[in-house]
């Protein structure tokens, strides 16, 4: 009402038939077809659409690097029992601010004062560790403050002793070796926060009803439910609040969408621990198959099915391209040593680990754009100094090959690649020689050795992508049933209400509605009410209630449109291994017989697509055909999309466009590719027969807990679910005022 009165230029953006308008005619982006066009498709006026899940990998972010040692320092391992609880088989993860700055503190006291040269071959070792010491301490120095969100240690105890327990009585064992790593680097660069802020865009004007405006009208009248996930890394989280930016046309600060809108939950989208074992021997395997230069093809391996043979997709060349990826490694590192001399004179050639100047590496979380001033200068791009980018190149170099066990490690080869890839992008502007034929070199290897290192064949990759994704898979069929029972109770509370006389029966049936609709946290429903009384303390925490527009006080044309939509944030393991299990789902001995949920036109793309790349997604939409009996299988039906993410090409070409994106830095995303045959979709009950085998059964999730980083006043979901559904638009009539105080 203030924008009509005042600013009518912005009043017309908003959705177009709100309360006040009612005597205003409607607008026709409710009559246009149920879906945008391309490959999306059209649909018939019986189908509605149901349900939107999407796993999205995060947008571009700068290379991940790691400092592995191996430490015996008392004030460390002292450290490392203090965070475990004091157990000395555990390992600790240090990532809030304090902990961090405890083990600052202790590095710094442990760090040399001086820099002594190396005298002989047998102080070697101590050295290194004295400048791997520095470094981890450079790296935590980093901006002078903790924003915890893109460093993290991990100590692991390695070996131990039986030492007399303090009171006397009897021994315990104590750690006295620990390797120490840390992880850091891999912060969403400008480049990945647009990426995402524009798929969330293309999402908002392709994938719901009423093209452009369609889901803002959806989500500012009641009829869109909408939860966003994400793991706890920094770029995920970052990436995910960007996205909803753009789906939900926001305006304003990335870190007030976060904390609103993203809800993070690493136990389902993060991490690699229960399949670490099975991608170890996948290492091992592909090694053996890259070194030995002889592929020994699967017995199940054919010319129609190139993707079921042993290390499939590694190029036929690739014992004699890995000398070749050292060597140009090797030079590229060259000239950024010369560079990062140049900038310090003090650099020398002795030192494997050089100390890193200090930089806010946390700022440039915020950066939206690129920093032009330092691209005329001649620097790195973002806030990596030349010193930084010697010590990731020259750590590349150094574990990519083993000179004195003559030896090559492939696990290294994602990495190359992955610093290529970056300077390529980012850093054009150096003309570093020799970079774009490393990249090819690397790209080759790497589109070869990434998707074997989730499994060397299709039943090796179908036994790890359901150990890492079983929980998210567990989660998606959690999804899917909530939204068909839900609308299913609509749809038959409907056809109660055209049977029955209304003229003596409206008082009950208007309460009958509030009722049927005030439904249970769909993330959690619980199949037996036992285990709701004995998981739940509070029942408020269990339940919240939903709302949804009551069609007898709607001013829209289709009330009983209802959308939920449930998007998932995650690292490229996570996309990889859901993928797997849903080309590869068939192979289980439990389904035997059933076709693949993917035709075989998409399993021979998804061959020759080698990279799932930044912002690459996987999308499944349930649809609910109207005109079917409701105990129909066919009522429901699966649509699944995949797109890979970051479109590449530009930077192997020299023409117009790769001279903008240089200018951008910002590689265009590519269009989503259909998984089935057109016409041929699984009904929700194929899907569940699918799935079922892989993912985690929905009694075994946990009850609902307040989402990190709550408390006080958003201690209730259901509080927090009322500010997170109707957030940002404004509530206009009586009943969702009394509804939200």
């Amino acid at each position: 009402m203030l924008l009509d009165a005042k600013a009518p230029h912005l009043s017309s953006a908003i959705p177009p038939t709100l309360p006040w308008k009612v005597n205003e005619p409607v607008q026709p982006s409710e009559g246009l077809t149920r879906q945008g066009s391309g490959i999306i498709g059209r649909f018939g006026q019986s189908e509605e659409l149901r349900c939107v899940i999407a796993i999205i990998r995060h947008g571009d972010r700068t290379p991940k690097q790691k400092v592995k040692l191996k430490v015996t320092e008392e004030k460390l391992l002292n450290l490392m029992l203090k965070y475990n609880g004091g157990r000395p088989r555990s390992e600790t993860k240090l990532k809030s601010a304090v902990q961090l700055q405890d083990l600052l503190d202790a590095t710094r006291i442990l760090v040399p004062r001086t820099r002594p040269g190396r005298e002989s071959d047998s102080e070697a070792e101590d050295f290194e560790h004295a400048e791997k010491l520095r470094q981890v301490k450079a790296v935590l120095e980093e901006g002078g403050h903790f924003s915890g969100i893109y460093r993290k240690v991990q100590l692991k105890p390695l070996k131990w002793v039986k030492v007399p327990k303090s009171n006397g009585e009897g021994e315990e064992e104590r750690p006295v070796e620990a390797l120490m790593v840390l992880k850091y680097g891999g912060v969403l660069t400008h480049a990945g926060r647009k990426q995402a802020e524009e798929l969330g865009r293309y999402f908002r004007n392709n994938m719901y009803p009423g093209e452009g405006t369609g889901l803002l009208r959806l989500h500012s009248t009641y009829r869109h439910d909408l939860k966003i996930y994400s793991s706890d890394e920094g770029r995920v989280q970052m990436s995910a609040a960007a996205f909803a930016k753009g789906l939900l046309d926001l305006e304003g600060q990335l870190t007030p969408i976060l904390v609103s809108l993203v809800s993070k939950d690493s136990s389902m989208l993060d991490g690699l621990d229960n399949a670490s074992s099975e991608m170890e021997e996948a290492k091992a395997r592909l090694n053996e198959i890259i070194t030995s230069a002889a592929k020994i093809v699967h017995s199940n391996g054919s010319s129609e099915c190139p993707w079921m043979t042993d290390g499939a997709g590694l190029p036929s060349n690739a014992s004699e391209l890995l000398p070749k990826l050292v060597t140009l490694t090797k030079k590229v590192t060259e000239q950024v040593r010369l560079l990062a001399k140049d900038e310090d004179e003090e650099l020398t050639e002795t030192s494997s680990y050089e100390v890193i100047p200090p930089y806010d590496q946390a700022k440039a979380l915020g950066k939206i754009n690129i920093d032009i001033d330092r691209i005329d200068a001649g620097l790195p791009c973002g806030s990596e100094g030349f010193l930084l980018m010697y010590a990731r190149w020259k750590k590349l170099e150094r574990d990519l090959y083993n000179e004195r066990k003559v030896r090559f490690d492939i696990t290294q080869i994602p990495d190359v690649y992955d610093s290529c890839k970056y300077d390529l992008l980012h850093n054009a502007h150096l003309n570093l020689e020799g970079l774009d034929e490393l990249f090819k070199v690397s790209q080759l290897l790497a589109d070869g050795v990434i998707p074997n290192e989730y499994g060397i064949n299709p039943k090796q990759r179908l036994k790890i992508g359901s150990k890492i994704a079983r929980r998210l898979l567990g989660k998606i069929l959690i999804d899917l049933r909530n939204t068909r029972e839900e609308a299913i109770s609509v749809a038959e509370l409907k056809c109660n209400e055209d049977q029955q006389s209304t003229s003596k029966k409206s008082e009950k049936e208007d309460t009958d509605y509030q009722l049927k609709l005030s439904i249970k946290n769909d993330d959690v429903r619980r199949t037996s009410t036992t285990s709701d009384i004995s998981m739940d303390q509070d029942d408020d925490d269990d339940k919240e209630t939903k709302y949804r527009l009551d069609p007898k006080y709607a001013n829209v044309k289709t009330p009983g449109r209802h959308v939920r939509t449930r998007l998932y944030f995650t690292s490229e393991s996570h996309i990889h291994s859901l993928m797997n299990v849903l080309r590869y789902c068939n192979l289980d001995e439990s389904l035997q017989g059933e076709d693949s949920l993917v035709c075989q036109n998409a399993l021979e793309r998804l061959y020759k697509t080698k990279e799932l790349d930044y912002m690459s997604y996987i999308v499944l939409r349930m649809f609910e055909n109207t005109e079917v009996a409701l105990e129909d299988p066919k009522r429901f039906r699966i649509e699944m999309t995949f797109s890979r993410g970051a479109d590449l090409s530009p930077l192997e070409k020299n023409d117009s466009e790769a001279t903008s994106l240089h200018q951008e830095h910002t590689l265009p995303i590519m269009g989503p590719e259909r998984l089935q045959e057109v016409g041929s979709y699984p009904t929700l009950e194929k899907m569940e027969m699918m799935f079922r085998p892989f993912a985690m059964p929905a009694e075994d999730f946990p009850p609902p807990s307040t989402p990190a980083g709550f408390s006080g006043y958003f201690s209730k979901s259901a509080v927090l679910e009322r500010l997170v559904n109707l957030w940002p638009f404004h509530k206009h009539d009586k009943h969702a005022s009394a509804n939200g105080k």
